[in-house]
């Protein structure tokens, strides 16, 4: 539910980085970028702006497009098509129950081999995600602390995580290729002009360099933004596992975490059991708030605000 979710985010951008990076190349070989920039003209900003929302969203929504077999490749996901054993027959049965609770379809049921007690879930469409479980987690907690992970993730789903995510990630991509071609012609403007005054900017060494460089530079501040929206997003999942099975539940839930970390436990003993693990990732960049925020809502019950 956390480093899981955070692996899976980790995936998402690099696919979209590596997607958006071959497009850049393909546009180059082209000449597009070229044409972009014409010589004695200037930089064609409008369809400047319209080849970086191209090449912003169809990195983004590839990523999305092929979470799923990504994620399934990357943790080895078995999908359970027929249960063979009770465990999976109740992990398939709950799953079935929290999606029609939340009014989504039904979606893929998977199960892949870690100790460490974890889920996410992930897909493109809100009716046909996939919401997987570790071994770690289906066989070392208690079924009313799954059933609150599970209702996690199906809120996930529900919320249009991953799509809204993909959107975000298409408009900030659209903004980073833009802006860094912007300053690389300005740079390149600067450095680069012809004998006879004319400027000659836009196909010159420092052109390329300057917007490779600043693609960089710009994408690390651009996920600084996708690291602030999952963490909101990750206590609405909280909310609505909270609404779909039990707040307390789900409070034990993350709070098995911190004590799977070596970290004491901020629950009363009543309610020290079971966890969802976490990460320790500076503030900026950590796809998830502190655990310690997440139960403290649950505990006072300002989830609910």
């Amino acid at each position: 539910m956390k480093g899981s979710f955070f692996k899976r985010i980790t995936l998402f951008l690099l696919t979209n980085l590596a997607v958006v990076a071959a497009l850049g190349i393909v546009a180059r070989l082209l000449g597009v970028e070229s044409f972009l920039a014409r010589q004695g003209v200037g930089l064609n900003l409008p369809a400047l702006l319209i080849m970086s929302a191209v090449m912003g969203f169809a990195g983004s929504i590839i990523s999305l497009l092929i979470s799923k077999p990504m994620a399934k490749w990357s943790t080895g996901a078995h999908v359970i098509d027929t249960p063979r054993t009770e465990a999976e027959r109740w992990l398939v049965g709950t799953v079935q129950r929290l999606a029609q609770d939340a009014g989504i379809g039904m979606p893929e049921v998977a199960v892949y081999d870690s100790p460490d007690m974890n889920a996410f879930a992930t897909g493109a469409f809100r009716n046909s995600a996939l919401v997987a479980v570790s071994t770690g987690l289906l066989h070392g907690m208690e079924r009313d602390e799954v059933k609150a992970v599970l209702g996690h993730e199906v809120a996930h789903v529900a919320n249009g995580d991953m799509i809204t995510l993909s959107l975000l990630q298409g408009v900030l991509n659209t903004f980073v290729i833009f802006l860094s071609r912007v300053v690389g012609f300005l740079v390149d403007r600067f450095l680069n002009r012809s004998e006879d005054g004319e400027e000659s900017a836009g196909t010159g060494p420092g052109y390329f360099l300057t917007s490779m460089v600043l693609q960089i530079v710009f994408g690390i501040g651009a996920s600084l933004i996708v690291a602030w929206f999952s963490r909101r997003r990750e206590f609405r999942a909280d909310v609505g596992g909270a609404q779909l099975v039990d707040p307390n539940a789900m409070a034990r839930a993350l709070n098995r975490l911190r004590m799977q970390q070596g970290e004491p436990s901020l629950l009363p003993s009543s309610m020290r059991a079971f966890g969802i693990r976490g990460e320790g990732m500076m503030a900026l960049f950590a796809s998830h708030p502190p655990l310690e925020q997440r139960i403290q809502r649950l505990v006072d019950g300002s989830w609910r605000n």
